[in-house]
């Protein structure tokens, strides 16, 4: 999602602390490396000992490791620029009581934006609840980054856009489009629900 312009939030600083934060910049850095940059979350028994041994509160110390986890999602954004041309996809894909959609690609100069949609049949409130909890991610591979934009959904209806960079080739002929669905954010809690859309 787009995030809104980070404001500093005092224009006070110690220059006292710069060697020390420094070193946290240092360890954030080795602590990446180290986990393969796959950060994972203490278990609450060490927060709760690192917490009485350094003075600091639990919730503190859960918010701060709890961070490490969407460090992509702070990963500079592509905004598209100059639309070039719409790439016919029309594409569906049935799973359960869900339709999902992949109607174009909008190719721009220095990306690709996708819109995924999906829809329900509203008179069935079990699927209405289950959607409520849904995230999806895009995959198309390794060397393309894939960020959901922004979206929304009503009654029966949701559609959501991903920005992909570098941008996808006009000849996207073989190519698969891949819907990862995880019950939130962060990709660590997948539901088992991957949805594909193979262009031929």
């Amino acid at each position: 999602m787009k995030r809104m312009p980070f404001e500093r939030p005092t224009e006070h600083y110690d220059e006292n602390l710069i060697t020390i934060d420094e070193q946290i910049c240092a360890l954030l850095k080795q602590r990446k490396e180290l986990s393969g940059n796959n950060p994972g979350f203490p278990p609450f028994e060490y927060i709760s000992q690192w917490a009485t041994t350094f003075e600091l509160y639990e919730d503190f110390l859960k918010a701060v490791f709890g961070t490490f986890m969407g460090e992509e999602h702070y990963k500079p954004m592509v905004d598209p620029t100059r639309f070039r041309k719409h790439i016919p996809v029309l594409k569906s894909v049935v799973k359960g009581a869900f339709f999902y959609t992949l109607n174009s690609i909008r190719q721009y100069a220095n990306a690709s934006v996708v819109t995924f949609s999906i829809d329900w049949d509203m008179t069935i409130e079990q699927t209405s609840s289950l959607y409520s909890l849904s995230h999806f991610e895009l995959y198309v591979g390794e060397q393309y980054d894939c960020r959901m934009t922004n979206g929304g959904s009503c009654s029966g209806h949701a559609s959501y856009n991903y920005v992909i960079s570098p941008p996808l080739p006009d000849d996207i002929s073989g190519m698969e489009l891949v819907f990862k669905e995880f019950s939130k954010p962060f990709k660590n809690n997948e539901t088992g629900t991957v949805v594909v859309f193979r262009v031929e």
